[in-house]
Formats: structure tokens, sequence, C-alpha cells
């Protein structure tokens, strides 16, 4: 057997012309386009490639980005302060602080200072703590992103088996709750974790956000198991995963490639939630409020 791959590039590509065409149709009605103010604090190389991207995808659908680029030195006070100019510009719909911050900063405090209505990527306590309550505030993009892969596949999640391997803000934990609402029964593993790969292959779906190279091997994979993978690491050269695909593929029943899969997944609901926080701040928001 060899696994399905599940294109996240197809699907992101789905997800972003229905946002052009729902900002297209805003415009008709004589508004304007959404705003996404995205924070830059120093040069990291990385860090200027990604905001490149997200650039790149917003003008794509149609929403317009600012970008605000700070000094690497910059204080707490000074980033809080930028951060509430942001806040209170009523052409700005959502804020979007690119991490990581220079080490001299609070990362925790500096999102604190982020309205939650341009939360964008969820981060702050008011929005994830809606999470567990079923009421849509924003939420993360990488869960969110997850969540429709796993939907594509067909796979049931009422009583389903599932282990999220990481449990970060970002990510993990928020998903982990996501999958619990939809009925499956969720193991939310960390690095203390005694005897993971037994757990692992009793799971009917594994979401491998640890930031550990290779860590899912083949034979931590439950036969027919659907594997989301949204590690992304370079190894000589080439991008690779936190699960070793070219082992776990021959077992899983569906698999995320590295490009190609989590990744596109994530800059499509940034777009998408950048649109719902427009959407909400006008009145305009069609979706439905519970998850």
């Amino acid at each position: 057997m060899t696994a399905r791959l599940i294109d996240g590039t197809a699907l992101a590509k789905t997800l972003k012309e229905t946002i052009q065409s729902r900002i297209k149709e805003l415009e008709s009605q004589g508004h304007r386009a959404p705003c996404l103010a995205v924070v830059l604090v120093g040069n990291d190389p990385a860090s200027e490639i990604y905001v490149g991207h997200k650039k790149k995808a917003c003008l794509a659908v149609g929403i317009r980005s600012e970008a605000v680029h700070l000094s690497d030195d910059i204080s707490q006070d000074e980033l809080g302060t930028e951060i509430a100019r942001l806040n209170a510009d009523e052409g700005i719909d959502g804020i979007l602080l690119q991490l990581p911050l220079p080490k001299h900063l609070n990362s925790r405090e500096a999102i604190d200072h982020i309205s939650p209505e341009k939360d964008v990527d969820g981060l702050t306590p008011a929005n994830q703590g809606l999470i567990p309550w079923k009421l849509r505030g924003m939420i993360p993009c990488t869960p969110l992103g997850v969540m429709e892969l796993i939907r594509y596949t067909g796979a049931d999640l009422r009583g389903a088996r599932a282990v999220v391997i990481g449990r970060s803000v970002l990510v993990g934990s928020p998903l982990a709750i996501l999958l619990g609402h939809k009925g499956a029964t969720v193991t939310s593993m960390n690095s203390s974790t005694v005897r993971p790969e037994e757990l692992c292959r009793e799971a009917d779906v594994i979401v491998a956000a640890a930031g550990a190279k290779r860590l899912v091997k083949g034979s931590w994979v439950k036969p027919g198991a659907v594997v989301i993978d949204v590690g992304m690491h370079r190894d000589h050269g080439k991008l690779c995963g936190d699960v070793d695909f070219d082992e776990v593929k021959k077992i899983a029943s569906w698999i995320t490639p590295v490009p190609g899969g989590v990744g596109p997944m994530t800059i499509a609901y940034l777009l998408s939630n950048c649109l719902e926080a427009f959407e909400k701040k006008h009145g305009l928001f069609r979706g439905n409020l519970q998850l």
C-alpha cells in the first residue's frame, strides 16, 4: 500500500479563489478591500522570506498589505506602542506579528497588545480561550488548515483515535481541542511522553507538530492511518518534515507532503482570517459562529 497524497497546494488554491471572489463581491458593493498589517522586527532572513510570501498571497486575492518593518533594537514598550497604533487604525483589519522576535523581546507580552478582533494569527488569550467553548473568535491558521486537510480525506473523526505531537499555542493545543470537538479521542503528546511510538500506533489520525526532523517513523504508524506533517526542516539543502515520509507513505492511507501540504493551507487561512476580521468589523460576516 502506498499512501495517497493530500495536496495542500490545490486545496489552498481553491480556498484563495473563494476569498478573492468574496472580496470582489464586497468591492462591487462599495466596500474597500481588507488590509493586513505585517509587523517584522529586525532582519531575520527566514522571517523576511515568510513575510514576502504573505504579502504576495495578499496581493493575489485582493487583500491590501502594509509592511511595518521595525528596528531589531526596538524596546518592548516601543513595540507595544506600535501595535497600539495599528489597533487604533480603522484602515487596518488584521495584524500579524512575525515570529520569532529578537531575543530581548517578550513574544507573549507583544501578542497581548494585539486587539483580539485584529489577531489573525489567533494567538491572544482572548481568542485561544474561545476555542474550548466552540465560539468562533480568530482560530490559529495552521489548525484550521490541518482540519480541512483531514476533512478532505473523508476520515470520520467521531470515535476515532487521534494523536497530536506537540502542544504549542500556535498549533498543537488548539488543534487537539478542535479534533475533540469533532468527536475524536485525542492524545496530546510532548517531549516527556513515555513510549510515544506505542500511542501513535493506536491512532487513526496522527498530526506531527513537534519541530523534530523525521521523528515519526514507519514503525510508529498503524496501517491505514491519516498522517499530517506540520514540520518544516532543511536537510542537506532539501525540505523535510517531522515525519519520515519515505517510510510512512508505505503504511498510511493518506499523508501530506513537505513542502506542499500544511504550509499552503496556513497562508490561505491567514487570508481567510483577515477577510473574516474585516467582515465582522463591518457587520458582513456570513459564517457560522460555531466551529
